[in-house]
């Protein structure tokens, strides 16, 4: 996975799940997904690719960033408010978006001078 967004939903209908796509992909985007029906419009902004999930198997990667939200979730706060959730998912996502590319004012500092 190159970048991570995660978002609360309140069902996996299309209309829910459209907002994700809306805000943080555009229309040369390639996105996997499993054959669930709620997937099937958002093909029509971006290129989706789905695939059968074969009980979960073929999106590990996934099921391991679901895992690790509601660790860090559990970790770091001692109570969750549904009033903020969304501020919280949106510092998971770029906590882990940032760590991804270890890039910083230094680094690019280095990378200007030589």
């Amino acid at each position: 996975m190159k970048r991570l967004y995660v978002l609360k939903v309140n069902s996996l209908s299309a209309k829910s799940l459209q907002l994700i796509f809306q805000r943080y992909t555009s229309e040369n985007a390639s996105v996997s997904s499993d054959k669930c029906k709620g997937h099937i419009p958002i093909g029509n902004n971006c290129k989706v690719m789905q695939i059968p999930s074969e009980l979960g198997l073929n999106s590990e990667a996934i099921h391991t960033m679901i895992h690790q939200v509601k660790s860090w979730l559990r970790t770091t706060y001692s109570w969750v408010s549904k009033r903020h959730i969304d501020r919280y998912l949106s510092e998971f996502s770029y906590l882990i978006n940032r760590s991804q590319t270890k890039t910083t004012s230094f680094h690019n500092l280095i990378k200007h001078m030589a």
